[in-house]
């Protein structure tokens, strides 16, 4: 029977990895100190971040697999499953990892802008690849959470161990950044896809059977998680992935709006708009002219 597990507190994971529990709400994982084990599917009701050493086995999330290998970060939010799909062999566990539970957060600044830092919800061939500079960035700032452990637990203590998590989270934002620089060319490759998805999805009855097409319909056709291709499309041209379905609507509606033939409602449908007064409204906002208007210029 396949192994599983639950993990929604910080001492049943430490437990797991043979930690000793020094706050109740966040630990510092060296797993190398964890007993060799094989691999098994774990939930976790936790914020993970697991830097891996040493690729040890197949690590599955969802239908697809971990893109990652020595000097590598996997972010995991609270109800991700991870699956280690190698259920015979035993490996030995390496890596750091930081581990905290949501309540750790509440009432601080960090809990504001969590829902920011969106590489919590990549998959897949998402994860953040290190220099061997970053790498080190990333070992100084769980050794300043690991500090704060190892003090007394007095007034401050919440808010400098959150104040080191934001900080490190904004490192790995950075990172992320010089990620989608130096994978410009495999970036393009994605943009020059999403451009021919659109035009072929306006070409089509997709309008008329699906409607508005959405950022998850492309993500998924290019094989990526929303957020992530959002910020590889907000990174490659300024727009977000919205803006950039709706330039397209906008460039495909000025063209059909000179079809006399066609009223304004039959082009908004055409579009894929439910009602055709949402189509009106969004053209004046980017074009500055109602269609009719546009139309009779």
């Amino acid at each position: 029977m396949e192994k599983a597990y639950n993990f929604d507190t910080v001492s049943e994971y430490n437990a797991f990895n043979n930690h000793e529990t020094l706050h109740p709400l966040v630990s510092v994982i060296d797993f190398s100190k964890a007993k060799e084990r094989t691999g098994s599917r774990m939930t976790f009701g936790l914020y993970c971040i697991f830097l891996k050493e040493v690729h040890c086995g197949d690590l599955k999330y969802g239908c697809n697999y971990y893109d990652y290998d020595k000097g590598t970060l996997v972010f995991i939010s609270p109800g991700q499953v991870i699956d280690v799909e190698n259920k015979v062999d035993f490996y030995q566990p390496m890596g750091h990892g930081l581990v905290f539970h949501p309540d750790l957060i509440v009432g601080t600044p960090l809990a504001k802008s969590l829902d920011e830092y969106s590489f919590f919800s990549y998959n897949t061939s998402e994860a953040l690849h290190l220099s061997e500079k970053e790498r080190k960035i990333v070992f100084d700032c769980f050794s300043k959470i690991e500090y704060e452990l190892s003090q007394s637990v007095d007034k401050h203590s919440k808010k400098l161990i959150a104040s080191n998590i934001e900080l490190f989270l904004n490192y790995c934002e950075r990172f992320y950044d010089r990620q989608f620089i130096t994978r410009e060319n495999a970036n393009r490759g994605i943009l020059q896809k999403f451009e021919e998805l659109l035009n072929s999805y306006f070409a089509s009855e997709k309008p008329y059977s699906i409607g508005l097409p959405s950022v998850g319909y492309f993500a998924d056709e290019v094989h990526l998680s929303a957020n992530y291709f959002g910020d590889l499309v907000k990174k490659e041209t300024g727009k977000s992935a919205q803006e950039y379905i709706q330039n397209k609507i906008i460039e495909i509606a000025k063209n059909k709006i000179f079809d006399s033939s066609k009223t304004i409602n039959e082009i908004a449908f055409e579009l894929g708009f439910k009602y055709p007064q949402h189509f009106s409204r969004l053209f004046k906002n980017r074009v500055g002219y109602t269609p009719n208007e546009y139309r009779n210029l």
